[in-house]
């Protein structure tokens, strides 16, 4: 019997001074760290701020924890060492009230202008909600010049998807700059984990973004099990690996097919939505839902039945034929080739993950760089373009290397329960943890944080929307309007797991 094994090493604990955040933040970034995840936590004495920076291979992770006053929080601002860091510092001056000092962009992020001044709905004392205030116009930039307008989008949409404001100033039909405005629905996810046992949050983490079911059920055990020290069998690491690539195989084909349809390919998109109907049909008898809820939990995986490699394989061909037809149709091919450019400089600076980065070249992937089981076949595609193309190549690329690790990981699995739910587990101390798992959008990283009795006292999501939104207006510069949808799904950003 192989022994169970925890799926990741503690992270490293430095308790820092404001003082010395900087330095610290740069020598981490300068060793090849990113800047993971940024958490507010407002404790008894103090407002305390986490930074979490990973690398890998080898997995590493470290925290600084800095302690600021409850009364008037402030942190030094690390906006120019990392754009990520000065979005983590916006979304926690509108969520605790902690002031970055010396921020370049101090204005709201989170909270829309109609929201009460002074009420950061995060802290402890923050009550109920006092009465929304008048609304008050966003700052938005104005582009001037000759011939030069502006063309609103949204925020309320056709079809399903939710809400999000585009203003695009255009001249003829180039667009000279695109700005977002998102957080219409903010729904106060990570609060609604705290003072809950650990245990019976997994169907929130699996609603954060509902395409994700896996990759944040997933992050959210990961964490739970680092902070409990749960070991794990291997078989249910390994089934937990062959969840998330079913998870990204039908995301994958679904996007595909979107891209076929908005260059008016019609005849593809209907062969990828059969394909995609195919996959979902067998996730429901993998896991008994379409979108793979209810298979993770922390200490192990359940399964209903095993897929059958061969229906993976079948599947891949057919997409495959799909693919190969539609990219020597011309008109296809011209639509995507050269298209909204993200470089790779440009995809660096802002710190974009998943498909997004590797289709700008650079090599980012948390089963490589943070592995919960061995991947022996693990094939990390990257192309250098940063173009659409560049960016559907990549998600074909990563349908021939999910049904590899699929051809591999399945004949050692069998269906049932790996281990029984564990019974709620006091640890005696408070306790915290950490889960990183590629989604198949990219990197998502979830921390927890746990009294004494096990009780959920904070809980902090990163999604890789929120750091590859920002990438999305940077790509579309100096693009035509009507290649805003192409590019829109070309990078697929999820709403609801940026407006938590």
């Amino acid at each position: 019997m192989t022994t169970p094994q925890r799926a990741a090493p503690p992270a490293t604990v430095i308790d820092i001074t404001a003082d010395q955040l900087a330095d610290h933040t740069r020598r981490l970034l300068d060793g090849g760290a990113r800047l993971a995840l940024v958490a507010a936590h407002h404790d008894p004495d103090a407002i305390r701020i986490v930074y979490l920076f990973t690398a890998g291979p080898p997995d590493l992770r470290t925290e600084l924890h800095l302690r600021t006053d409850p009364d008037q929080p402030a942190v030094p601002s690390l906006a120019a060492l990392s754009f990520p860091a000065g979005r983590f510092e916006r979304e926690m001056h509108d969520l605790y009230g902690v002031q970055p000092t010396g921020h370049p962009l101090p204005r709201r992020l989170v909270r829309h202008p109609h929201w009460p001044h002074g009420w950061h709905p995060m802290r402890a004392d923050a009550g109920a909600r006092p009465p929304l205030a008048a609304h008050e116009p966003f700052p938005f930039l104005t582009v001037e010049g000759p011939g030069v307008y502006e063309i609103p989008v949204g925020p309320v949409h056709a079809g399903l998807i939710e809400p999000g404001h585009f203003r695009f100033s255009v001249v003829g039909e180039t667009i000279l700059k695109l700005k977002a405005r998102l957080w219409y629905v903010h729904k106060g996810i990570e609060k609604l984990f705290e003072n809950h046992p650990a245990g019976e949050r997994v169907a929130l983490a699996e609603r954060v973004s509902g395409d994700t079911a896996v990759g944040h059920a997933l992050a959210y055990t990961l964490a739970v099990e680092d902070a409990l020290d749960i070991t794990v069998p291997p078989a249910a690491q390994r089934a937990r690996a062959a969840l998330l690539e079913l998870e990204r195989l039908h995301n994958h084909v679904a996007d595909i097919g979107a891209i076929y349809n908005d260059v008016g390919y019609g005849i593809a998109h209907a062969h990828t939505q059969r394909i995609r109907e195919h996959l979902l049909r067998l996730n429901h008898a993998t896991t008994g839902h379409r979108l793979l809820r209810g298979a993770v939990y922390p200490g192990g995986t359940r399964l209903n039945t095993v897929p059958d490699p061969a229906t993976i394989k079948s599947v891949v061909d057919d997409i495959t034929d799909i693919v190969d037809i539609a990219l020597t149709n011309t008109v296809v091919r011209d639509r995507l080739t050269g298209t909204a450019v993200l470089t790779k400089e440009q995809a660096a600076d802002i710190g974009v993950l998943g498909y997004v980065a590797r289709a700008s070249g650079l090599p980012l992937d948390a089963r490589h760089a943070h592995p919960h089981t061995d991947l022996p076949d693990l094939a990390i595609s990257v192309r250098d373009d940063g173009d659409v193309l560049a960016r559907f190549l990549v998600r074909a690329d990563e349908i021939h290397a999910s049904a590899a690790l699929l051809t591999t990981l399945l004949p050692t699995l069998t269906p049932g329960t790996t281990v029984d739910p564990p019974a709620r587990h006091a640890p005696g101390r408070p306790v915290s943890g950490v889960g990183i798992v590629e989604g198949w959008r990219g990197t998502i990283a979830h921390r927890v944080e746990l009294r004494d009795d096990g009780i959920l006292t904070r809980v902090k999501i990163v999604d890789p929307s929120f750091l590859n939104w920002p990438a999305l207006p940077v790509a579309l510069a100096d693009t035509i309007v009507p290649d805003f949808p192409l590019t829109n799904k070309s990078f697929n950003l999820s709403y609801a797991g940026n407006d938590l």
